[in-house]
């Protein structure tokens, strides 16, 4: 058996600790006349991540799984049918063809910028473009993570780098009711990406890289990319038996593999080909289907200019406006050759020698 490695965790918080970071959510002066229902609250709450229930409310995994017996987080196993009830749908032939366009911004008039991001109105042009062809487009705003209240994408807990069969399609390390992760807004994404035919991401470049909102959700997308289906098989997280598993020859399974992607990566001062370049490697590496040369597009709106006016320099700008709508219209050229199968996808007989 390949050794598990251990050492780096820190202890539990004692309960002194706990109650300090417990109640740190209700600074607000408006609960201090709530002290005896939250200390009820509070210990509950501190049962509850003294004996780690992570999910406390189960059902047994039943015919299909490894283990029929074994109890699974009810949230877990909805999420779970819900994305073979996607993955019917999508694949039926009747179905309307469905593009999920993703504005990767963490701005919006909603939270302290006060203003819109050039991001989300790039989407808008996208959107028109589909709908006005007769496609669903399925607009995912990442940036309501700062607006809305209490959603969260939690960060991946890197369960691949131990053992791929150790990360769940989808994900099951979310909500850990025991440590309070709760809220987690990627079942609902994962749905998302799986009803969809195409893709089109529309981001601006932080720092020569993603915004966080998008890498967040882009880094809990990793189950997709060879994630174990069925948590019965190794007993929810234990890392030994995904070790095992893995070595005796894991398949990889590519769960979003065939769909098409477009990408929009916008800058003002660097890094819009790196950005570009990495997201269309990240496609590639999934199996998705590259909708050519006009479905990937970085550019500079308002290079060194102010951000104050980079809005109007964006209405200005009506070539990049057109060149957006063309990622959607290739992106859309690239959905119908797929499902009239007049594209090759990931269905081939190559072998990888060395599956990731």
């Amino acid at each position: 058996m390949t050794e598990v490695c251990k050492g780096q965790a820190p202890a539990k918080l004692g309960r002194d600790e706990f109650h300090l970071r417990f109640r740190q959510a209700f600074f607000d002066p408006a609960y201090d006349k709530l002290g005896r229902e939250l200390d009820a609250i509070e210990q509950v709450a501190w049962e509850a991540y003294d004996t780690g229930r992570k999910a406390p409310r189960t059902v047994k995994a039943g015919p299909g799984f490894a283990d029929p017996e074994y109890a699974l987080s009810i949230e877990w196993k909805q999420a779970h049918e819900r994305l073979l009830a996607a993955e019917r749908h999508q694949k039926d032939p009747s179905s309307r063809n469905r593009v999920l366009l993703v504005n990767g911004s963490a701005r919006n008039d909603g939270t302290c910028p006060g203003e819109v991001s050039k991001s989300w109105r790039l989407t808008m042009l996208a959107r028109d473009v589909l709908e006005s062809a007769g496609f669903e487009a399925d607009v995912l705003d990442l940036s309501l993570l700062n607006s809305d209240y209490d959603r969260h994408i939690h960060p991946c807990k890197g369960c691949v780098s131990t053992a791929m069969p150790l990360c769940h399609w989808p994900c099951s390390c979310y909500p850990n009711h025991a440590e309070r992760q709760v809220n987690d807004w990627m079942n609902e994404i994962y749905e998302r990406w799986v009803l969809a035919h195409g893709v089109i991401i529309v981001t601006p470049v932080y720092w020569y890289q993603a915004p966080a909102v998008l890498k967040l959700m882009i880094d809990r997308l990793v189950c997709a990319d060879g994630g174990n289906p069925d948590p019965s098989s190794t007993h929810g997280k234990t890392a030994e038996e995904a070790k095992e598993l893995e070595l005796k020859g894991w398949d990889y399974p590519k769960h979003l593999a065939g769909r098409a992607y477009g990408l929009v990566v916008h800058g003002d001062v660097a890094g819009i080909e790196g950005t570009r370049r990495a997201l269309a490697d990240w496609f590639a590496w999934m199996d998705f289907v590259d909708a050519g040369s006009f479905a990937q597009l970085d550019r500079y709106i308002g290079y060194y200019e102010s951000y104050a006016e980079s809005h109007q320099t964006l209405d200005r700008d009506g070539a990049v406006q057109e060149e957006v709508r063309n990622v959607a219209r290739a992106v859309m050229e690239a959905v119908h050759e797929i499902r009239a199968g007049r594209v090759a996808v990931s269905r081939h007989r190559l072998k990888d020698p060395r599956p990731k």
